[in-house]
């Protein structure tokens, strides 16, 4: 029997950041509160509290003590809760995924012309809100294509935009959708101005770019265990492709979920997860199959994003930029 662990799964840059970002900051402070779970995966999260980190809401600021230290995680945060933040006297440190930030920036210059908003995604996910956060609450938030289709004016000039983790097919259809009940269509770059629609694909490379790998990598292993939070958005979307290739494909949030009647047979073993899956958690997985099985790990340590960045230069990157931003909230 052989085990492999996907060298291609494990965190995105931008969770990769946000960790670093974490651990640099409890280095200087014994706490640091986090506006909800930092990431999509509950033993991580577990890691990360016993050294200091807590998860809030934006509802826990009165009772927080003025000065308390606030980590704003990848996924990103309306402006409402900066200036709360600021309302009771707390410290920011911004993590959001520069990929997140992107899009709310494009986000932002539409609602200043005029265009009609249409999301992709969520209602209530962290980066949606977010997202929606930065238009006021006026954007319209759909799941496919028939709720767009319901709720968008084809009268007004449109900006379809995207939850980074959704489907990128799903994206495509719904787009396609739109496009095809517009009078007047013209789709350009960013840049571009006087455009009547444009359809944004601002799904997370770092998901769709897997896709193609992760289904070969699902052909290639009798079994496949896939291992991520539950509540990870990506996590469900990249499950999905490696059951599409491989019916034998399983779901274990942790390693006491594996189940050894799933091995019957299999003599090729794939362990793979979301980009809110650290790589410890997929080798402690592979640890356990290997001792259950009697094998010798022969497979070199894989090298993931966590391991090829360097996260004090992250960090000291983001203290840069937090620093900016705070002399610039004292001009204004």
């Amino acid at each position: 029997m052989k085990v492999t662990i996907d060298k291609n799964a494990g965190f995105c840059w931008g969770v990769v950041r946000t960790i670093a970002v974490a651990e640099e900051s409890l280095k200087e402070r014994p706490k640091v509160y986090c506006l909800g779970d930092i990431i999509h995966n509950t033993e991580e999260v577990a890691r990360l509290k016993k050294l200091g980190l807590d998860t809030v809401t934006v509802n826990d600021f009165p009772n927080l003590k003025k000065g308390s230290t606030i980590l704003i995680r990848a996924h990103g945060e309306p402006p409402e809760t900066y200036k709360k933040a600021l309302e009771y006297g707390l410290e920011l440190i911004d993590a959001t995924c520069p990929i997140v930030t992107r899009v709310q920036e494009r986000v932002r210059k539409f609602v200043t012309q005029g265009y009609q908003i249409v999301i992709f995604g969520k209602k209530t996910h962290a980066e949606v809100v977010g997202i929606n956060g930065v238009t006021g609450g006026t954007a319209i938030v759909v799941l496919n294509k028939e709720e767009a289709l319901a709720a968008v004016d084809f009268k007004q000039p449109t900006v379809l935009f995207a939850q980074t983790t959704m489907d990128k097919q799903e994206f495509k259809d719904l787009a396609a959708a739109l496009k095809e009940k517009l009078d007047t269509l013209i789709i350009g770059s960013m840049e571009e101005t006087a455009v009547e629609y444009q359809a944004k694909d601002t799904i997370c490379g770092q998901v769709s770019g897997r896709e193609s790998k992760l289904r070969q990598f699902a052909a290639e292993n009798d079994i496949i265990i896939f291992t991520a939070g539950r509540k990870s958005s990506n996590g469900k979307v990249l499950y999905n492709i490696c059951k599409e290739v491989n019916e034998r494909t399983y779901f274990a949030e942790t390693k006491e979920e594996i189940d050894w009647s799933w091995f019957e047979g299999a003599e090729t073993i794939g362990i793979t997860g979301a980009t809110s899956t650290p790589q410890w958690a997929m080798r402690q997985i592979k640890t356990l199959i290997d001792l259950k099985f009697g094998i010798t790990d022969d497979q070199p340590e894989a090298e993931s994003l966590t391991e090829a960045e360097e996260p004090e230069e992250i960090a000291a990157e983001i203290a840069a930029e937090a620093a900016q931003k705070r002399e610039k909230e004292k001009v204004l």
